[in-house]
């Protein structure tokens, strides 16, 4: 019986994986993501997540074990740098989501008929999924996504899985068929997909509508409840992939969950305590707003999913039910449960991606039913000709080659070295055997890459501040803190802060101690006193002379992306041009205050060329010497 239903089910799919329109819903996101890959390192995870999976470690909290796992094969592709090959597996699963918004959509659209041609029929319907497929592909969220290394691509194309097997199943139960195998693999991929990310249990409600919608006595038997609980347990499982990992002591092992009480401190995020804060109108609707179709698809695209909800509430109504209801999960875990603070709603719009891509669906049909209610009102010809296949591959596919018009530019990384060359220059500025301690993520996650998967600057320890109060932190790092009156100390009660101050006294008579540009802006000490080099800061004690600072260290800097303006711009990328321009404008008011003009003059116009809207700061400087014009 086993085997029977494996043959039927691999026999099931076999049409579709030799349809030409399902090869192209692959093919052609997969193409423009390689187009507009980034070529290395990015900032926000990216570092962190390279680092990772390169190493088969363990990533923040809660460790995206999947990601990782799913990630790793690539790096053993025989081109680009490990950065590139990463990035080029999540422009894979792009690129399968998007392949599956093509399926979904055909099998909704499965017993749909607009006309009795029935070739013009199967195009009809095939270039509407086709059409939904690339609609999805070119949005902002997902096309950002694809092109560094991110796991809501991977998440969007597992529950997508899920939702053709519950609609398979929903088929063949309403036939007289039942095949609770589909529903046991449904609960297999909703367990497993939890180690890419913890966003997937908010479509729990929907699949279980889905369920119910079709035959709500399924819930009353309890020897397939008990067999989807183990399914999902199962895959569950793949989590003590962590654990054992961290046995080993991988170069990343985030949170260092070889213990029970280890790995459930990782898992339930401890490491990220939410701070309560009131919540006003305004935050309310930003955090509403985070799910936004119209910038996704545009208003034309919110027109024909609401065209398509309608139609399925006719004919298929669990469907639209249940796809409702996922955006009414989503919205009142993320924007009413989560509160999540004004500055940090736009970490909030990544967990939307799998409600994007079944809204992609939405459109495909909304594109179907449109075309019916055309031709039903048309004149045409009872054998449609070339002229009316041209005139709906215009109709489909103006708004996917529209999003793509419009978001080509803004999402093309294929020259963003910024990241790269920022944590380089910044490893450049460092004397040998140098402890630099880093403040914020962006900052710090690059240097890890270029340390741990590239082996540069290997001599250099790079403390990540904030994680001064983990005593699993600093256990990882013995070289700096084996010895450390830290370990001694119950470090979780105090500020990061007051633990960089300890760090810092206990290290400074040993080896040079630099910050960077986040740390140096982050504290306040009166005990030791930041002398500047370039993009990072050496530190010294507030006793010892300061001297003159190194401006030869700019010399050597790669500027990629910072004089010129580059298409990709985001919130850290924009933030490191900002602080290359602050760096230069210190090191011009520095100069002019001990009497170097021309070189004084030439960092500030370094300044004003890398960000112009400094140039009142920089006539503030002008002006303090008397040399304003």
């Amino acid at each position: 019986m086993k085997k029977k239903f494996s043959f039927v089910f691999w026999r099931s799919l076999l049409p579709e994986c030799v349809d030409p329109y399902l090869i192209l819903a692959f093919a052609i996101p997969f193409g423009l993501y390689m187009a507009t890959l980034a070529p290395s390192v990015t900032f926000f995870d990216s570092g962190e997540f390279l680092t990772a999976s390169y190493s088969l470690g363990s990533a923040h909290s809660p460790g995206y074990p999947l990601f990782l796992m799913y990630a790793k094969p690539f790096t053993w592709l025989p081109f680009g740098n490990i950065a590139f090959r990463i990035n080029m597996a999540t422009a894979f699963s792009s690129s399968l989501a998007c392949m599956s918004v093509y399926l979904l959509t055909l099998r909704i659209l499965k017993d749909e008929r607009i006309v009795e041609q029935e070739r013009f029929a199967g195009f009809a319907v095939k270039a509407a999924g086709l059409a939904a497929a690339l609609a999805f592909g070119v949005t902002p969220r997902l096309w950002l996504q694809s092109n560094h290394d991110k796991p809501y691509p991977l998440l969007a194309f597992i529950t997508a899985v899920i939702f053709l097997l519950l609609l398979k199943w929903r088929e063949h139960y309403k036939n007289g068929s039942e095949r609770p195998a589909y529903v046991y693999a449904c609960t297999f991929l909703a367990g497993m997909s939890m180690a890419a990310h913890q966003s997937v249990v908010l479509l729990l409600p929907s699949w279980f509508l889905l369920i119910v919608l079709t035959d709500w006595r399924m819930v009353l038997r309890v020897k397939e409840l008990i067999l989807a609980t183990a399914f999902a347990l199962l895959g569950f499982s793949i989590h003590l992939y962590l654990p054992l990992r961290a046995t080993q002591n991988p170069l990343l092992n985030w949170g260092d969950p070889k213990t029970y009480g280890q790995f459930m401190w990782h898992f339930l995020r401890k490491g990220y305590p939410a701070e309560p804060h009131p919540r006003d109108v305004s935050l309310w609707w930003a955090q509403i707003k985070a799910f936004n179709i119209p910038h996704e698809f545009t208003w034309l695209g919110g027109a024909l999913a609401i065209l398509a909800l309608v139609c399925l509430w006719r004919r298929q109504r669990d469907v639209a039910i249940a796809y409702l209801a996922g955006v009414i999960t989503f919205l009142a875990v993320i924007a009413g449960y989560f509160n999540t603070p004004n500055e940090t709603i736009f970490l909030t719009e990544e967990f939307f991606t799998p409600l994007y891509l079944l809204t992609a669906v939405l459109i495909g049909i909304g594109l179907f039913h449109l075309l019916g209610f055309a031709l039903h009102r048309a004149k045409l010809p009872e054998r449609y000709d070339l002229r009316v296949y041209l005139l709906v591959t215009v109709m489909y596919f103006a708004l996917p080659v529209s999003l793509c018009a419009v978001n080509y530019y803004e999402n093309d990384q294929h020259d963003n070295y910024i990241a790269y060359d920022y944590a380089t220059n910044s490893l450049r500025s460092l004397p040998q055997n140098t402890i630099m301690f880093t403040w914020g993520d962006s900052g710090a996650f690059p240097l890890w890459y270029l340390q741990g998967v590239e082996r540069m600057r290997e001599d250099v320890d790079l403390p990540h501040t904030p994680h001064l109060v983990f005593g699993w932190y600093l256990d990882s790092m013995p070289r700096v803190f084996r010895n450390s009156t830290l370990k001694r100390m119950d470090v979780q009660a105090m500020d990061p802060e007051a633990c960089l101050r300890i760090a810092i006294a206990e290290q400074i008579g040993q080896r040079p101690v630099y910050i960077d540009f986040s740390t140096r802006y982050s504290i306040t000490s009166s005990e030791f006193i930041p002398v500047q080099k370039g993009l990072v800061y050496r530190m010294r004690r507030s006793s010892e002379p300061g001297g003159l600072p190194d401006i030869s260290v700019w010399e050597n800097y790669n500027n990629r992306g910072i004089l010129e303006k580059i298409s990709f711009l985001d919130l850290d990328t924009g933030k490191a041009i900002l602080i290359y321009a602050n760096s230069y404008l210190e090191a011009g008011d520095f100069l002019l205050s001990v009497g170097r003009p021309t070189e004084g003059m030439r960092m500030l116009t370094m300044a004003g060329q890398i960000s112009p809207e400094m140039q009142p700061n920089i006539r503030q400087v002008l002006m303090r010497y008397g040399m304003a014009r």
